[in-house]
């Protein structure tokens, strides 16, 4: 069974690409940016557990976050199930999908077959069109392939995957209620809202706080590490083509400022477009050098790093700063 007449979207981040997949079978079509934009994505985590063998550093908002804030902003209906019942929660996809609703899904990109970076990570998203005896087809981001493919054994490995940033097997279902919301308004709304929350973390590895949490801890991963050159060039990696917290975002809410400025004439939304253009290339400097530290076990890349962490964070809380007095 494939849904007929449907068209992916396409995107560099995976939620913003499962999602933008569902309102475009609706009719509701947006920028990759804007939709990020809208969803109030921007933000940075530094995440690190005794149960983790390495630090994460996550560059937005956590996930499922996103889509409930493009949902609610844009006053849509969403239905979202989870279950730690395989069958039910295949039961829910295949229900939807035969009666032609695209269907997001949250799941552990460790099992997908496309993917050749094999690696943990429950917090991916992509949107599911189609099935048959065999197989699941999704919409997956361009550096995955887009419209692609995966077993439906291994689709059932993934959602049902636990650890961190997983989800009871999620699902979810996005409908329209009424009229689109006036997008000035929806936009001044989400830009306010996303730099209130960014400069104002409730813990210090969130936020500017975490950049410069960072910018501190970066110098102790030698020490912290078992196997230097794999955890720091997978964390460069990560951060650069996997987009977790490297200049993916920064770069998508640069864009979206940008995309604002046709709408919007105010000149602190001006000047914090300015201070992005800056910032998206200083994180790709930030995830190089981290990348070479572990290929050359030098620690001086790490400390430039630092200095490169510290100077972001100072910049990104001018830029949000500046946001946060939009009206």
């Amino acid at each position: 069974m494939l849904i007929k007449n449907f068209s992916p979207f396409s995107g560099q981040h995976c939620e913003t690409t499962a999602t933008g997949s569902l309102l475009k079978s609706l009719g509701i079509e947006m920028s990759e940016a804007m939709l990020f934009g809208i969803g109030e994505g921007l933000g940075y985590i530094y995440w690190d557990m005794k149960n983790m063998d390495f630090p994460f550093l996550g560059g937005r908002v956590k996930p499922d976050l996103l889509t409930q804030r493009i949902v609610n902003n844009l006053n849509l209906q969403m239905d979202v199930k989870e279950t730690s019942s395989p069958k039910k929660a295949w039961e829910y996809v295949k229900q939807n999908i035969d009666t032609g609703i695209i269907v997001g899904l949250k799941l552990d990109s460790y099992y997908l077959d496309y993917f050749t970076n094999k690696v943990h990570f429950a917090g991916h998203y992509v949107a599911m069109y189609g099935y048959d005896n065999r197989f699941a087809y999704l919409v997956d981001t361009k550096q995955q392939g887009g419209l692609v493919k995966t077993s439906l054994e291994n689709l059932a490995l993934a959602r049902n995957e636990k650890g961190p940033m997983s989800s009871k097997n999620l699902a979810y279902t996005i409908k329209k209620k009424e009229i689109l919301p006036n997008l000035k308004d929806v936009i001044t709304k989400a830009i306010k809202n996303n730099a209130i929350a960014y400069i104002n973390p409730p813990i210090k590895n969130l936020g500017y706080k975490g950049i410069k949490k960072t910018s501190v801890e970066i110098n102790k991963w030698f020490e912290r590490s078992k196997n230097i050159e794999n955890d720091l060039v997978l964390t460069a990696t990560l951060m650069e083509r996997g987009g977790t917290g490297g200049s993916l975002f920064r770069n998508i809410y640069r864009d979206f400022l940008e995309e604002c400025l046709s709408i919007l004439d105010n000149a602190l939304l001006q000047n914090a477009y300015k201070l992005f253009t800056e910032i998206a290339p200083m994180w790709e400097e930030t995830s190089n050098l981290i990348k070479k530290a572990g290929e050359t076990h030098e620690i001086l890349y790490l400390n430039q790093a630092s200095d490169l962490l510290l100077e972001l964070s100072n910049k990104e809380y001018d830029a949000m700063k500046q946001l946060s007095r939009i009206s």
